[in-house]
């Protein structure tokens, strides 16, 4: 008979929600920041093993999905089509606003690739400001392998520019009327054509992991106040148990006092 309280209304609508948090914590937002640690991981892995191996001939990673190649240097010869160039805009880099300079690459006897040649600040407010031109004739560059970003938006024209909302050789070589390989390369510092080069990312190993503890506890502690209330519900004397003698205020017993007949 203790446990009918279970079956009420209220006390059904918070069990039901306890229990949707916790289930949350521990199947969906601690997974997520766990799996996010795990990607930064593999990261700054990558980052580093770039930085200490030497780069290799691009023909070498063609072949594979750029994701299963990110951040290794290759080496690349072809010449630059400044005629497919687009802007990758509202960009941020280094904490302040920055647009990145796109430009298709033609590779000898191989496949168009898209090249991040770095990035440039923005003069009066979003434009655009001068591009330095591109080297004419074949060159030789050093580049990051990177995968592309995933927004499918058109490209836009505006001030003279052919601009882009992400980084994704599809939008740029449909508005180009090129065929780009998927992903891109992005110059490192001192190469042919390059603005002022896109900086490595920090690597350090975020919060993530102390994130997904956190919500793990979390859905514990829900789950912990939950059984102490029901427990202590259960028991004679819960308060959805038999109705408690009402104690009564300070200013209750004062007027009683004041209405009690004075002694004779």
């Amino acid at each position: 008979m203790r446990l009918r309280f279970l079956l009420r209304p209220g006390w059904l609508a918070l069990t039901l929600a306890v229990w949707v948090f916790a289930g949350a914590c521990f199947t969906l937002l601690a997974p997520w920041q766990f799996s996010r640690d795990r990607e930064r991981e593999a990261q700054n892995n990558a980052v580093t093993t770039s930085v200490r191996t030497d780069p290799v001939p691009v023909s070498a990673v063609l072949d594979r999905p750029n994701a299963d190649n990110e951040w290794r240097r290759v080496t690349m010869t072809g010449r630059y089509l400044p005629e497919g160039q687009a802007i990758a805009r509202l960009r941020t880099v280094q904490g302040e606003a920055a647009s990145e300079v796109l430009t298709p690459f033609a590779l000898d006897g191989g496949p168009i690739v898209l090249v991040d040649r770095g990035y440039v600040r923005p003069v009066d407010g979003l434009k655009v400001p001068d591009l330095e031109p591109v080297p004419e004739g074949t060159v030789t560059v050093t580049a990051l392998v990177r995968n592309g970003e995933s927004d499918d938006r058109d490209a836009i024209e505006r001030d003279g520019h052919r601009e882009v909302y992400a980084i994704n050789s599809a939008v740029v070589g449909r508005a180009a009327g090129m065929d780009i390989r998927p992903g891109y390369f992005q110059l490192v510092e001192g190469q042919p054509g390059v603005e002022q080069e896109v900086p490595l990312p920090k690597l350090d190993a975020g919060p993530f992991f102390s994130y997904a503890l956190q919500w793990i506890a979390f859905g514990a502690m829900a789950l912990g106040g939950w059984l102490y209330f029901t427990v202590r519900e259960a028991r004679p004397g819960g308060a959805l148990g038999e109705p408690k003698v009402k104690r009564k205020s300070v200013a209750e017993m004062l007027a009683e006092d004041e209405a009690a007949p004075a002694p004779r």
